[in-house]
């Protein structure tokens, strides 16, 4: 397994997530959203996996100061790169597997 978490400090999820991993001895790569993001590859990856409505924040205070209901769909998600805090955290990925949010429901499958 190569089990990637894509998580934020301030996300309750992205430490359970954490937590979920160390408990069990799985090792894994943490990397902060908020500094790195996701590369495009990465997102086209997350995105073909969990489709792009289970990976943006709509109710976060991001969504609204960038004013992503306005935005036309190429643009919305050039902005989601750009800016990574639209993102729902943690994006957990395997390979070509990914979830959004704290599954460890997926997560045993993967094992």
């Amino acid at each position: 397994m190569n089990i990637q978490i894509f998580g934020t400090s301030k996300s309750f999820d992205s430490k359970k997530a954490e937590r979920w991993f160390k408990e069990r001895r799985i090792k894994y790569q943490y990397i902060d959203l908020r500094i790195k993001g996701l590369s495009a590859g990465e997102y086209r990856s997350v995105k073909a996996a969990v489709g792009y409505d289970a990976l943006v924040d709509r109710d976060g205070k991001a969504w609204k100061e960038l004013y992503m209901d306005y935005r036309a769909p190429g643009d919305a998600e050039i902005a989601l790169l750009e800016h990574p805090e639209l993102f729902r955290a943690p994006i957990v990925r395997n390979g070509r597997q990914a979830t959004v949010g704290f599954r460890p429901e997926v997560w045993q499958t993967w094992e």
